[in-house]
């Protein structure tokens, strides 16, 4: 078997650096410091209901899933994989219980910014404060395509759209999850399926 090679919270920063914001060494070293690593195992929960979330997520490797429950009903939020970054930014903008929970939906290793410290720093360095609201924007601009997917779109389109968009979800998610993401019952994502094969 093949061991997969150890990533570094360099590496991690690094990576955060390349997508969001360049940096220098200096603001590198800072930004490691800061990240946390923690590992989670198929199932657990990362974050549950009445926690306050302190933390911005990357998920390093794995796949999780956000959800709240709703008239006793599990209500599926937001479903991410690899290389993606997830919060519950009401609670983590206004250090409130969140009634959102994280879940691990399989065995998860993710790389965590405290926000107090993202903050602390960012008021020093200028890349880092740029990494904070890109990804910031980033959260907001996704809740916003998915609140108009749902809003306009056809339940075809609207799973079109996210094989599109999330090719890997679609691929690795239990698709009662996916369907409860999409807002339509799982027969219905079926017909969906099958649908798509054709068009």
């Amino acid at each position: 078997m093949i061991k997969e090679p150890q990533i570094t919270k360099r590496d991690v920063a690094r990576e955060l650096a390349r997508k969001y914001s360049t940096m220098t060494h200096e603001e590198l070293d800072i930004l490691e410091s800061i990240i946390e690593q923690r590992k989670y195992a198929k199932g657990e929960i990362i974050l549950k209901e009445g926690d306050v979330c302190r933390h911005i997520y990357h998920i390093h490797k794995g796949l999780v899933r956000q959800f709240y429950y709703k008239n006793g009903k599990e209500l599926t939020e937001h479903l991410a994989v690899d290389n993606s970054i997830v919060m519950c930014l009401e609670s983590l903008f206004g250090e409130e219980p969140t009634r959102l929970q994280m879940q691990a939906l399989e065995p998860t290793t993710m790389f965590l910014l405290p926000k107090k410290r993202l903050e602390e720093v960012a008021l020093h360095c200028v890349n880092i404060q740029i990494l904070f609201r890109k990804i910031l924007e980033e959260s907001l601009i996704l809740s916003q395509v998915k609140a108009d997917m749902l809003r306009f779109e056809t339940a075809q389109d609207r799973y079109l759209k996210f094989c599109k968009l999330q090719p890997q979800v679609i691929l690795r998610s239990p698709l009662v999850y996916v369907a409860n993401y999409l807002q339509m019952t799982p027969e219905t994502l079926s017909r969906v399926r099958a649908a798509s094969l054709y068009t």
